[in-house]
């Protein structure tokens, strides 16, 4: 059996092929790597065998046991033994323990990034970004700091880069945009400092896309994503806002464009459990735990149980709220480091 898993799972050619899966072909791929993950995980294969699962008889993505987010905190989860390249952190508060992903390959990271934010936006070269995060060398460790960084070189305009510390001159260089016309322009930030700047500049931004990443709590009143919607339309004179879900533990993202319901690229699948029984898993339920199947989470661990509230639509999925007690999570808190 060893044998016939290690022939299953190449690596490179893994890699390559999750951008073809399609909703066919992503349970074999799923059941494959969760057989896969389930001998060479040493984290996940203890927790398997806690549960006491035979995971030859899992015949299903509904029967695969999802390892619990905290792990991350807690544990070393990787596949197999490496030196990582890089290690991403989660943003909190300093008496919080962060979850740490080890990245294998932070080339692939970027790739796999870039590939699902084309797919939904167009070429990267298309753009200017102006980014309202935390620059890459202040938060090099945030998964998120890092894409969008990869991203803005990837523009190649000397107009994209970070200005979350100054958000007048991140003003000017927006009028100045507007005005050129030569790219589209995308203003991607943190919740809260969007807030702030829709408070201290509103200001005309039609045509230009803003795309909103989380990060509320613990910087003053806590909005609702409807809310906090309305007010950057109404400050922004947009039509809409655009969300992007992704976190420390996934290596895959989603989007938000016309509406709060997320889209995900195919080899990245959102599943709800009950909310009182984290092993009861159906492709029925409207409104449950989030549960993240990432293809591309290869060297980690691909099958995570999230402590979101998600509820199923016709075209994606929602995000409404967080499992009771959880701890805050959120983008803004990258900046209190």
């Amino acid at each position: 059996m060893k044998q016939k898993m290690e022939q299953k799972i190449d690596i490179n050619q893994w890699k390559e092929k999750i951008f073809e899966v399609n909703e066919n072909s992503f349970e074999e791929m799923a059941l494959d790597l969760f057989q896969y993950q389930s001998k060479y995980n040493l984290v996940y294969k203890k927790y398997l065998s806690y549960l006491q699962k035979k995971t030859n008889n899992i015949t299903s993505i509904y029967q695969i046991p999802f390892m619990p987010i905290d792990f991350f905190k807690f544990h070393k989860v990787i596949t197999n033994d490496f030196e990582p390249s890089h290690i991403f952190e989660s943003s909190g508060t300093t008496l919080q323990i962060r979850s740490k992903h080890f990245i294998k390959e932070i080339d692939f990271y970027h790739q796999n990034a870039e590939k699902i934010f084309e797919d939904m936006y167009g070429k990267l070269n298309n753009f200017h970004i102006l980014a309202l995060l935390p620059s890459y060398l202040e938060r090099g460790n945030s998964s998120l700091v890092s894409m969008i960084d990869y991203f803005i070189k990837k523009t190649n305009s000397i107009h994209s880069g970070f200005y979350l510390d100054n958000i007048e001159k991140l003003t000017e260089k927006l009028k100045i945009l507007h005005q050129k016309k030569d790219k589209k322009i995308i203003l991607w930030g943190v919740s809260f400092a969007l807030l702030e700047l829709a408070q201290k500049y509103p200001q005309n931004l039609e045509n230009i896309i803003i795309i909103e990443t989380g990060g509320m709590k613990g910087r003053g009143e806590e909005l609702t994503k409807d809310k906090l919607h309305q007010i950057l339309k109404n400050a922004f004179a947009v039509p809409n806002i655009h969300s992007e879900y992704g976190m420390t533990e996934l290596l895959s993202q989603g989007y938000a464009i016309e509406s709060d319901v997320f889209s995900t690229p195919a080899h990245l699948k959102i599943l709800l459990r009950e909310i009182n029984d984290p092993f009861a898993i159906s492709p029925t339920l409207k409104k449950g735990i989030v549960n993240v199947i990432d293809l591309a989470n290869l060297d980690s661990c691909a099958f995570i149980a999230t402590q979101d509230l998600g509820e199923m639509t016709e075209n994606g999925f929602k995000i409404i709220g967080r499992v009771d007690n959880s701890e805050v999570r959120g983008c803004n808190l990258l900046m209190e480091m």
